[in-house]
């Protein structure tokens, strides 16, 4: 019996809850570069353009304005001084975000050697929620979720099986 890892389980859970609310064939900018996700995204029938590794903080307009019929967002959002420009700017009418979520019991993720590596803001459900109201979208759907790794042992592991770890929304142009 193989145990699947964490990220492979939020891979599922992820195109589980995009397959309830977009249709097979959909065109989608994923925000990011591509990555281990895509290729599950196009085998589930999805036409994927990522972006290509630049700063979306500042390098967003070109994007923001491409007709697609769903913007998503996995774990990207935590990486960017301002997310809000971005989702401000989005001109599509849907979108798909995945946030990780701020936890007591750990400090955020900060990698010293690499900027692009570092986690500036881990949000609580209701900070993710007024950014993207604020932002100009309405939510449609919420899901929670835990990342328990099987392979660690420890008090903060075990935490890890009840406490959410990640958010993902689906949300609609207000």
């Amino acid at each position: 019996m193989s145990i699947t890892s964490p990220h492979q389980k939020r891979y599922n859970k992820t195109l589980a809850f995009m397959e309830h609310h977009l249709e097979q064939g959909s065109s989608l900018l994923d925000l990011g570069i591509e990555n281990t996700f895509t290729p599950q995204l196009k085998a589930a029938g999805y036409q994927v353009e990522n972006t290509q590794g630049e700063n979306l903080d500042d390098d967003y307009l070109g994007y923001a304005k491409k007709e697609v019929d769903c913007v998503t967002a996995f774990e990207i959002f935590e990486h960017m001084l301002a997310p809000y420009n971005i989702l401000k700017a989005i001109k599509s009418q849907r979108l798909i975000a995945s946030v990780p979520l701020k936890l007591w019991f750990a400090a955020a993720y900060w990698n010293e050697a690499d900027d692009w590596d570092k986690h500036y803001h881990e949000f609580e459900v209701k900070q993710f929620q007024f950014l993207l109201e604020k932002a100009g979208w309405t939510i449609q759907a919420q899901e929670l979720w835990t990342s328990p790794d099987p392979k660690k042992i420890g008090i903060r592991p075990l935490l890890r099986y009840f406490t959410p770890r990640y958010c993902i929304v689906y949300c609609e142009r207000s």
